[in-house]
Parts: structure tokens; sequence; C-alpha cells
């Protein structure tokens, strides 16, 4: 993942060896909490520009549509690692918090920021028009239909009967995401084809395959570490800049546990490679509200305090209009910078509203 020559990589290299090796001492000698919070959230940061880079050697040599998942998945990967043990510390509310982070995130503040720059430098960018359509269709399932049922019904539940509907929704939710991706990379594979084509087979991938698998499950168990100890730190954060539980997860660790995906989605834009941008940016969406929610729903009933599939108010109506926006400027298939500009002037509304909450 190369923006204007090596020196971002070299930055990131460095972050990277400084900070690996500064949050395993720290954890161990104790250092202020503050600083550790700092060290973790930057060594997380660096690492994943490392699973970008070789997701994108992988994109190449697989295709965007593969390319995009694989993006996705190693993104979404660590924040996942980062959820399950804010689960196992009880924080509930965080990781709610976490997954309306991510789908903004994703929506509002990546894709915005790669038709922004992308726009930029290209007057009109072109990508799938079938994918879009396809991928909203699932956004508005995801997010509306399987997001809003729970917060509508679980008003007239107990407690028991809510978290039944929870489990109910999550084994469905699993089920048609596990079924999208047959349908997209099997059964329908190459039916939609992209007319504008972005499939650049003279390009040569930075990382070998079996160097770039090697480098993500590396950079994936150092953030396992390093998240379970970012963790602990969040309590105190909170409290010494006043922050609630809501704007940690919704801000904070969504922009950390997604960092990934944020750098790779914007240089592929920048490179007019909108096709797999965009789905890293729509496909990390519909992953996190139709795969990782549900496994961290289920996943929470081997721990004390169970997670029901039911968000905030807030939270359920920033999504569903973040959802809503990227729907229609999405669905003609082109994008400029001004639309960019739209939807990170959402994300930013919306950051105002929960950092004030």
């Amino acid at each position: 993942m190369i923006l204007g020559g090596l020196s971002v990589g070299k930055i990131f290299m460095v972050l990277t060896f400084i900070g690996v090796p500064l949050s395993v001492i720290g954890t161990l000698m104790h250092w202020p909490t503050m600083i550790l919070f700092i060290v973790y959230c930057v060594s997380i940061i660096a690492l994943a520009s490392y699973m970008g880079r070789a997701t994108e050697s992988l994109a190449i040599v697989a295709g965007p549509r593969v390319g995009g998942l694989l993006n996705a998945t190693f993104g979404n990967a660590v924040e996942l690692i980062i959820s399950i043990f804010a689960l196992k510390e009880g924080l509930v509310g965080v990781v709610l918090a976490s997954l309306t982070g991510s789908v903004l995130g994703n929506l509002l503040l990546v894709a915005g920021l790669s038709f922004f720059i992308g726009g930029l430098k290209f007057k009109r960018q072109k990508f799938n028009v079938h994918d879009a359509r396809h991928n909203s269709g699932l956004l508005m399932f995801a997010v509306i239909v399987a997001f809003v049922i729970p917060e509508v019904f679980s008003m007239e539940m107990n407690e028991s009967k809510t978290l039944t509907l929870s489990i109910g929704i999550s084994v469905i939710l699993i089920l048609l995401y596990l079924s999208a991706l047959f349908f997209k990379l099997v059964t329908h594979r190459g039916v939609y084809q992209s007319e504008h084509g972005e499939a650049h087979h003279d390009e040569v991938p930075e990382w070998s395959k079996g160097k770039a698998i090697g480098v993500l499950l590396i950079a994936t168990l150092a953030v396992a570490y390093i998240s379970e100890n970012l963790v602990h730190t969040f309590e105190y954060v909170a409290e010494s800049f006043g922050w609630t539980e809501l704007f940690i997860g919704v801000i904070i660790v969504a922009i950390v546990g997604n960092a990934a995906e944020h750098a790779s989605a914007i240089v592929m834009a920048f490179k007019n490679k909108m096709d797999i941008a965009i789905e890293i940016a729509i496909g990390s969406t519909l992953q996190v509200a139709m795969f990782v929610a549900p496994v961290l729903v289920l996943i929470s009933l081997f721990f004390t305090e169970t997670m029901p599939l039911v968000f905030t108010l807030p939270e359920l109506i920033a999504m569903v209009t973040s959802v809503l926006l990227m729907v229609v400027i999405s669905n003609d298939g082109e994008s400029n910078w001004f639309e960019g500009l739209t939807l990170l002037a959402a994300y930013f509304i919306m950051g105002i509203g929960f950092f004030l909450l």
C-alpha cells in the first residue's frame, strides 16, 4: 500500500517495529495508562497498514471481489478481536457502539474519503453498478430490517425473550451473509462483470502470495495481543477526557479497529480502482452487520454478560440514515469529489452528536 513513494510504507514500518515492542514492554512494566492507550492505538494502526498491503497483494492475484472481501475480512478481524475482549470485560455498550461506528465509518468516512480523494484526481469515477445495487438491497436488509426489528419488538419483551429474538436474527443474518458470498463468488461469478476493465492484469503484487498470507497471520496475532490490553485502558481514558462509552465505541474503537480498510480503500480510489474501493467500504459494512455483529451476539452467550442485538435510538437512526444516503449516492455506479464531501459532512455531523451525548 504505497501512496507517494516508499515514505508512507517506511513510516508504518518504523511505527510497527517501535510500537509493538513498546506495547509489550509498557504492559509488563505497567506504564501510565494514557501512554499505553496511545502506544496501543498507534501500534494497531501500523499493523493494520501491513494487513492492508498484504491484502492488496492478494487482491492483484485474486481479483477485485475476492481482494475486497479479503481486505474487509482482515480489517474486521481487528475489530472482532477488540470486541471479544471488550465483551469479556462486560463492556457491551462499547461493543454495540463500535459496531455502529464501523457502519458509519465505512459508509460515510471510508467511502466519503475514497470518493473525495479519488474525485480530486479524476472528474468521474465509475464502479460496477450491478454490485452497487446488489449491495444496496443487502444494506437495507442488514441494517434497516435486522437492526430495527429487534429494537421495535424488544419494547414489548423481557430480557430473556429479547435475547432469544437476537439469537434467531443472528443465525439468519449469518446464513444470509454466507449465501451472499456463495452468490457473488460461485453461482454468479462473472455474470455481472465490471464494464470498466479494472482488472489490471499487468500489475505486479508487492509481495508473493505466501509472504502476504504470512504477514496477515503474524499481524493478526500481534493485533490480538495488543487489543486485549487496549480494552483495559478504555475506562481510564473515558474518565480522563470526559468521554462516554458511546463516543469511545462509535469513534475511537471504530477508527482504530478499521484502520486497515480505511487506508486501503482510499489508496484504491486514488489509483482509480473503484470496484475494489467500493467492495472494501460497502463489503466491510455488510460483513460487520451480517457476520461480525451476529457472531458477537452468539459469543456473548459464553460470557457473564450477554449482548442482545438492540442498539440505542441515536445509534439506530445514525446507521439507518447513513445506509439511505449511501444507497442514493452509489446506485448510479458513479462517484465524484462532491458526493464524497457529502458523505464526510454526514459523518462529522453524527460525530459531533455522539461527542455531545
